[in-house]
């Protein structure tokens, strides 16, 4: 068992667990770090291309992990928004959008750190219904966006850009990782096989659920799969895991395209994240729940 920390991270997982393959391994991750102190995981939606119900489809993938580490109601999960913003001043209302006024809204020194590991829609719901958070000590981890300085389509953000622009917009601390960094974090197979596989019930899940979506999602042969939300995790942990650069925030116009006024507050812009450190990190603590659970059954969840 490691160490109970002294001090805890502050954390709400916001994602889109059933949009692909790797919000798992990130959800996973989260839920074992005990430096966190994981006050909920939301459920998001991902647009309809892929499905008309993709935020009922997400809560239902937070279950099964949860259920598959034997912790079913041991930690708090909320559906949030079932769609994108319709525009700037309508918000859309949910469990999650108050789950994150709540945490926000508390007086506690620790900042709240919330990971948005698909669309933003739910912190911009917040902000639209509760517009004191953002002077709120609140850090918004963001997977999303494209290459600095021109930008351009990145899915997380195409599933709601009025969302985006009113978080960039906002007084919120933002840390992005945009997607030349998340495209960067490749696990082979065969990796999975050795350090995930064998680790009960989740880690036979995590890597079949990968290789079937690679089987049914990507045309010719594939041995890697880029866990590309597992970053977030990564720099709550510690920040500094990867190289940033602080810069003005930009807004999205309708190609996705960064439009760079410099009249916002900073925001931190990662360039580089310790991909080693993350996935090591991740297989350490589920070779140790796997072990726990072998030896007594009983596991221990903050």
């Amino acid at each position: 068992m490691l160490p109970e920390p002294t001090h805890k991270t502050r954390v709400i997982i916001n994602t889109d667990a059933k949009n692909e393959a790797d919000d798992q391994y990130a959800i996973v991750h989260a839920i074992l770090t005990p430096s966190f102190a994981l006050h909920g995981l939301i459920s998001a939606h991902f647009g309809t291309a892929k499905s008309a119900t993709s935020q009922s489809d997400s809560h239902e993938e937070i279950l099964r992990l949860l259920d598959l580490m034997s912790l079913k109601g041991k930690v708090p999960v909320r559906p949030g928004a079932p769609r994108a913003l319709p525009d700037a001043e309508t918000p859309v209302p949910s469990e999650g959008s108050q789950l994150i006024i709540s945490e926000a809204m508390k007086e506690d020194p620790r900042p709240l750190h919330v990971a948005f590991l698909g669309p933003l829609t739910d912190m911009a719901s917040a902000l639209l219904e509760e517009p004191a958070i953002a002077q709120r000590n609140v850090i918004v981890v963001w997977i999303g966006g494209a290459d600095w300085p021109m930008g351009g389509p990145e899915y997380n953000l195409a599933n709601d850009i009025v969302a985006a622009n009113l978080v960039f917009r906002s007084n919120l601390q933002l840390w992005q990782i945009p997607s030349p960094v998340y495209k960067k974090m490749a696990v082979s197979y065969a990796e999975l096989y050795a350090k995930v596989y064998d680790k009960g019930p989740i880690g036979k899940y995590l890597v079949e659920q990968l290789i079937e979506w690679n089987r049914r999602s990507e045309p010719g042969p594939m041995e890697y799969r880029s866990l590309g939300d597992s970053p977030a995790v990564g720099v709550m942990m510690y920040p500094d895991c990867g190289a940033y650069e602080w810069r003005p925030a930009p807004e999205f116009n309708g190609e996705m395209n960064y439009v760079h006024s410099g009249a916002t507050r900073p925001i931190r812009v990662y360039q580089s994240v310790d991909q080693r450190y993350i996935y090591e990190d991740f297989f350490a603590k589920l070779a140790g729940f796997a072990n726990s659970k072998e030896s007594s059954g009983v596991t221990r969840i903050s």
